[in-house]
């Protein structure tokens, strides 16, 4: 349907001509000419080109690489990349969006030293202005191979970033000495990598030689492997180091086999007891149980412990990357800190790998990810890495128990909660979000982890409860992560994406529930009492409060080994050994008194600070006779803060409900 025009001018035309005279008369009135022309406002440049899309199209040959890790004095790893071409445009990317990273990490600041040569002739390289991590290079006619040639650099200390290498051990992230071309997809792009490792090292990764068997260093140091495509090549890390040892944790002979590759600064930081690596075999048993298939070809932990190596826990297909402080097995009665690790990231070659969010898969390393299905991906991991590592012995239930205690508490006390959903906090990988956050429990950050480990218990004890204790999230785990293609036998590293619906198909089919609306409900809620803590009930368990604080809880943060004092559930408040204050609860006690991060306590009562004596000044103002007075160096300033705190010492644990089902335990048995 149409309407003829009106001769009379429309609202809009008139506003438009009554802004037009003012402009005019402002222009006369500044003593120019109505008749001159005015000067156009700024206008944005024109965007610049797009990056080439990447296609299914192989690249036209194989790509070699050689990394020289030898300079240990500097930390240098020195690359020389060779790589076939045709003349024209090419466009080099440097790894941006990193599988396991769930974000924009690949930093392109450690790269240097950048030279492209044809031959002897050297060729001149541009950074993309607005795409950082890509390099475009002018072809010549005639020339068919570049060559390349740069350094990355380590960071030197833990404020430049991760330390990767030391005196002892190094670690090579292959996209960190990785440059690959635009416009294909990386499971098309071959590359040939070579490795040279100091003079009497060992190294260990999921790369094999040519011939399928481990690679080993040359008399020159040179450890070659066979070809690969750059997604597996990325997707294969490497440790090394002067004190190594390699485990099998599978009968000789078993297919696809698994091993325990361990390094240290410290060769005696090796020596484990036959217990201690038999808990580490029954992790593999155990997991067996839970998937019921290999969807890999060999699997290789990768372990470290070390004090200036840099701590890690990074999934792959075939491989994991953890490293932790030593005493791993040193300390095994003293603390259980770090022994969900291997579980946890074990737990990702099915989850996360070889079952992908369609919405996390990428055809290369620099299209942006997306993380809506991370509570799947990281909260069902982080679900299962504790109970595997209960299941196999290497944390005892009651660790397990405190150790979900503190989780379910920490989560109950999260007053961001109360604005910023579930859903909302996987974008924060996307985001760049900053896991060292002054007001970590209001902003909120990787919920997705902890939180998401509690409604994967909830929906545990649900289906449990539902189905008279016939079937569990076991039946759910078997069937959707350990399930092989349909045209790939058990063994294939091929990932298997999947969508929302897909996990509430795959519920359903374990047991009948309004998945979508559980879930949903979950995902999407706000309010500060919005904590999933159903599952607790469902298993037979509560949260309660005690004011002994428990050993595990002391060792599991660190504290047994550095002092300090967790008030979190009472003050609101968090100090390191010195006293400093590393976390307030936002809105609780400490915060109402002005306290915040970065300060630091000097006295309790005019007493110097301790531990011990903020501890007994927090009992004795139960009855608030005695408010909580302490001294606070604020910058160069002091100030007194008075708190009349009246709650007690309040540490969590997990209580037994009288005559219910204890279905927690259920969860925990070994397989």
């Amino acid at each position: 349907m149409s309407f003829a025009r009106s001769a009379r001018p429309s609202p809009r035309d008139a506003s438009l001509a009554a802004c037009r005279l003012l402009l005019l008369a402002g222009l006369a009135h500044a003593g120019h000419s109505a008749a001159q022309p005015v000067v156009p406002p700024p206008q944005p440049a024109a965007p610049a080109a797009a990056l080439p899309a990447p296609s299914a199209t192989p690249y036209l040959g194989r790509i070699t690489l050689a990394v020289d890790a030898t300079d240990l004095d500097h930390r240098v790893l020195a690359v020389t990349e060779t790589l076939p071409v045709v003349p024209g445009r090419l466009t080099l990317l440097y790894p941006r969006w990193l599988p396991g990273n769930h974000g924009p990490t690949g930093n392109p600041n450690p790269l240097a030293g950048l030279q492209v040569t044809a031959g002897d002739k050297p060729l001149a390289w541009q950074r993309d202005p607005v795409e950082v991590n890509a390099f475009h290079i002018e072809v010549p006619a005639g020339v068919s191979q570049l060559t390349l040639r740069f350094e990355h650099l380590s960071p030197l200390k833990s404020e430049q970033g991760r330390v990767s290498m030391s005196p002892a051990l190094l670690g090579v992230q292959w996209n960190t000495v990785l440059l690959y071309p635009a416009g294909h997809a990386t499971d098309g792009i071959s590359v040939q990598p070579r490795l040279k490792l100091p003079t009497g090292w060992l190294a260990a990764t999921a790369l094999r030689a040519a011939d399928g068997q481990l690679a080993k260093a040359d008399d020159q140091g040179w450890m070659a492997f066979g070809s690969v495509s750059a997604t597996t090549l990325v997707d294969s890390p490497l440790f090394a180091g002067m004190h190594a040892k390699r485990i099998e944790l599978d009968p000789p002979g078993t297919p696809q086999p698994v091993a325990l590759n361990l390094f240290a600064d410290e060769a005696d930081q090796l020596d484990a007891k036959p217990e201690q690596i038999e808990a580490h075999r029954k992790l593999v048993q155990q997991t067996d149980k839970l998937y019921g298939a290999r969807h890999w070809r060999h699997y290789d932990f990768l372990l470290s412990q070390s004090r200036e190596f840099g701590g890690i826990g990074l999934e792959h297909h075939e491989s994991s990357e953890n490293g932790v402080r030593p005493g791993y097995f040193k300390d095994w009665e003293k603390a259980a800190r770090g022994r969900d690790l291997l579980a946890h990231e074990f737990t990702h070659s099915w989850n996360g790998k070889f079952r992908r969010p369609d919405d996390l898969w990428t055809a290369n390393f620099n299209q942006p990810m997306r993380g809506s299905l991370l509570w799947v991906y990281e909260g069902q991991t982080q679900f299962w890495g504790h109970v595997l590592a209960t299941r196999s012995g290497l944390v005892t239930a009651a660790e397990f128990r405190d150790n979900l205690a503190h989780n379910a508490a920490d989560l109950a006390a999260r007053g961001g909660r109360g604005w910023r959903t579930l859903q909302d906090t996987t974008n924060e990988g996307a985001m760049e979000a900053s896991r060292n956050k002054p007001w970590g429990d209001w902003q909120r950050g990787r919920d997705y982890y902890e939180e998401g480990r509690l409604i994967w218990l909830e929906a545990d004890m649900l289906i449990r409860e539902q189905s008279g204790d016939k079937r569990s999230l076991d039946d759910f785990a078997r069937a959707f992560f350990g399930a092989a293609h349909a045209n790939a036998p058990d063994g294939s590293i091929l990932p298997r994406t999947y969508a929302f619906d897909d996990v509430v198909k795959a519920l359903n089919g374990v047991q009948p529930h309004d998945w979508a609306r559980f879930l949903r409900e979950r995902l999407d809620r706000t309010g500060a009492d919005a904590a999933p803590l159903g599952g607790l009930a469902r298993s037979g368990w509560r949260l309660v409060y005690e004011e002994k604080e428990s050993e595990f809880a002391k060792a599991d943060d660190g504290r047994g080994e550095s002092g300090g004092q967790d008030l979190s559930y009472s003050l609101g408040l968090r100090l390191d050994k010195d006293g400093n204050v590393g976390g307030v609860r936002w809105d609780g006690p400490a915060f109402q008194a002005g306290l915040a991060p970065g300060e630091q306590v000097l006295a309790v009562g005019m007493q110097s600070w301790k531990p011990e004596r903020l501890a007994a000044a927090i009992t004795a103002n139960k009855t608030g006779q005695a408010p909580i007075e302490l001294l606070v160096k604020v910058g160069e300033r002091y100030k007194l803060v008075k708190i009349d705190y009246r709650g007690g010492l309040r540490y969590p644990k997990l209580e037994r409900i009288a005559g219910t089902v204890d279905r927690l335990s259920a969860e925990l048995a070994a397989r």
